[in-house]
């Protein structure tokens, strides 16, 4: 990859290292471990799911994995209240910070995409 690929995909390495950081963190910050096995799965799931869908945009960006991205992020944030672990203050912030990450990253990249036709330089 040469320097000109990165400017275009630096997104998108980011967003796969949100997607590594949300498999690990329920054991990284210490709720791993705990009877709120939803606590646990959630964040595992979705970090495998931005992960997944972060190299699919490395290989081939579409714009509907720009959504799908967006909507894996919306759900970081409000899953904590859903699902009943907003009061595991770790899992809770770690959930929601890392949405609105996820979110911001893949609407920035929407909005770079948009306004080229739907497609990223290459």
């Amino acid at each position: 990859m040469n320097i000109e690929q990165f400017k275009v995909h630096w997104r998108d390495w980011l967003m796969l290292l949100f997607g590594a950081w949300l498999v690990i963190s329920p054991f990284v910050l210490g709720y791993g471990a705990t009877d709120v096995m939803l606590a646990l799965w959630n964040p595992v799931i979705v970090g495998v799911a931005v992960a997944v869908f972060a190299i699919a945009v490395l290989n081939k960006t579409q714009v509907w994995e720009e959504w799908v991205l967006l909507a894996l992020g919306a759900w970081l944030v409000v899953s904590p209240f859903l699902l009943g672990y907003a009061g595991m203050p770790a899992a809770m912030w770690n959930s929601v910070v890392v949405g609105l990450l996820v979110g911001a990253d893949s609407v920035w990249s929407l909005v770079i995409m948009l306004g080229r036709g739907g497609h990223k330089a290459a």
